[in-house]
């Protein structure tokens, strides 16, 4: 009878599991996903439609060009080369992505968040300094100086950079937790945002006079 009864409860527990399972909602892949009752007016499901499998082919799973340097030619001096599902079908539901990431002598990959994905950083070429900053209300910073080969990871959606100390160009590699990462840099969305966030919402939050915040804007 207790063998019975302990047989019930195996069965019970793992009953439970595998409804735990099912419905557990899956991370999403874009900014927002609305629901619609009519899929016909639909334009995109989280992630990708998929292929038919009969007609899969090998360059579904290639990409070629992360050995062609980026245009560090810009205000920050980086470039990012993300390889996405966008970019390589193949990556569709397998939760990963890669990119190069090239900078100029004293270029930055300024302060940024990826709001789906944790990310592991590895140096090529140079010299960075990279950090990342915890949530509040610790707000603690961990940073490295890092050299060729050196590796360092970022952690799920927390406030991360990396910056070119040396007067020679540098290059990294990163992979991604997610098929599409996405990506906020903190200046622009801060400053650059359409329509504009209220100036005085800014000037308090920082600090600042809302005209300096004003020209801020303006830059951005």
């Amino acid at each position: 009878m207790k063998k019975a009864a302990s047989f019930l409860v195996v069965v019970a527990v793992m009953a439970l599991a595998s409804f735990l399972a099912s419905a557990y909602d899956p991370s999403p892949l874009q900014d927002f996903c609305v629901a619609i009752d009519e899929p016909k007016n639909a334009v995109f499901v989280n992630g990708k439609f998929c292929k038919n499998p009969n007609l899969t082919v090998d360059v579904d799973f290639f990409y070629h060009g992360l050995n062609i340097p980026g245009n560090t030619n810009n205000l920050v001096g980086s470039n990012v080369n993300l390889v996405n599902v966008d970019m390589l079908r193949g990556l569709n539901t397998l939760g990963i992505s890669i990119a190069r990431i090239d900078y100029a002598p004293y270029g930055e990959n300024p302060p940024h968040i990826h709001p789906r994905a944790s990310e592991i950083l590895t140096v090529l070429e140079g010299t960075l300094y990279v950090g990342f900053v915890t949530s509040n209300p610790d707000n603690r910073l961990f940073s490295k100086v890092l050299n060729k080969g050196d590796v360092f990871v970022f952690p799920f959606g927390l406030i991360h950079f990396q910056f070119n100390i040396e007067r020679i160009p540098a290059v990294a590699i990163a992979a991604l937790t997610s098929q599409n990462p996405g990506v906020i840099t903190i200046a622009n969305a801060t400053f650059g945002s359409n329509p504009p966030i209220n100036p005085d919402v800014l000037a308090r939050a920082f600090q600042l006079d809302p005209k300096l915040v004003a020209r801020l804007q303006a830059l951005f």
